[in-house]
């Protein structure tokens, strides 16, 4: 079996998310087009000999462009709780060493702890040589949080329900810049905030389906994505709107919300455009931003390697 697995955890944007009113057990139903870019964390993973207890290191990447405090308890963090849901599943101990090098800013909308529990679930399929199939990690996923199981192979779909239902969607080239504001987005208090908003907000699945099917381009295409969170993350965060503001007003474009914020977004035509746009958005606004452009997440590494890939299709729970 392989010694050391690296595998990348990409950031998830919301390129459309239409969020329904809360069901009896509070949770809003969504239809959102998902799309993973080549901007996220990197994660390493040893294998350790048996009976070695597991051990893990979480830190920032040293070119993170926006770094808060890593304050909660490895219990509590999403790779670490993957790992251990795996263990739990197959009834065998997979003791590991982790190094998890984080980019993606913690509560930036941007599905970081959920691509971190994804990679780890990739990652220690190909460590150990368990031959999984997709639709089991998904399923496996699922209880850890709605963007999981999309994370699970990323690249463009439509993700409705509560994350869990999946559909493939076409993929389209684009062209990203992604900027992080210092803006505070509880999830739960932006979900509250839509409530106030929209108390009878339904989910419009023709309207995400249609975006997916002709793509987000530059030009009249870049105020295309929408994001019913967005006005609610707003007001939750005064500060996030105030950027949003100054980004359009500099960028003379649409400026969205991916998730329920705070990261900001804008489409581009070119890798130049997005790259001059994010270097002038840092120089003149002060603001940290970062070009990208959506994409699978690539192979993993495996003993420096890339992994051979076989088929992994099936819904094998």
């Amino acid at each position: 079996m392989p010694s050391v697995v690296r595998a990348f955890a990409p950031s998830k944007v919301n390129l459309a998310l239409s969020v329904g009113a809360p069901g009896a057990d509070g949770m809003h139903p969504i239809s959102s087009w998902m799309v993973t870019t080549r901007f996220g964390d990197d994660l390493t993973v040893k294998r350790l000999a048996p009976g070695t207890p597991s051990r893990y290191a979480i830190e920032w990447h040293e070119d993170a462009l926006r770094k808060t405090e890593i304050d909660w308890r490895i219990s509590k963090d999403l790779a670490v709780r993957a790992h251990l849901a795996l263990e739990q599943r197959l009834q065998r101990e997979l003791p590991v060493q982790v190094r998890l090098q984080k980019r993606i800013p913690v509560g930036g909308g941007l599905g970081g702890g959920s691509s971190n529990a994804a990679a780890m679930l990739r990652a220690l399929d190909a460590l150990f040589d368990l031959r999984l199939r997709v639709g089991f990690l998904e399923h496996l996923a699922e209880p850890l949080g709605s963007d999981v199981p999309f994370l699970v192979q990323g690249g463009s779909a439509i993700v409705e329900g509560l994350g869990e239902r999946l559909a493939p969607s076409a993929e389209h080239r684009t062209h990203l810049v992604l900027v992080f504001p210092d803006a505070q987005c509880p999830t739960g208090a932006v979900y509250r905030a839509f409530d106030g908003l929209r108390a009878e907000a339904r989910v419009d699945a023709d309207r995400v389906r249609g975006l997916a099917a002709v793509g987000a381009t530059a030009g009249e295409g870049a105020s295309a994505p929408f994001n019913d969170l967005a006005e609610a993350a707003c007001l939750v965060a005064p500060r996030l709107a105030e950027v949003r503001a100054a980004v359009e007003s500099h960028a003379r474009q649409p400026v969205h919300v991916s998730g329920s914020g705070s990261t900001l977004f804008l489409v581009c035509d070119s890798a130049v455009h997005a790259d001059v746009l994010a270097d002038s958005i840092g120089v003149r606004l002060g603001l940290p931003a970062v070009s990208t452009v959506t994409a699978r997440p690539p192979v993993e590494e495996v003993d420096g390697e890339p992994r051979v890939v076989e088929p992994m299709d099936g819904d094998d729970d």
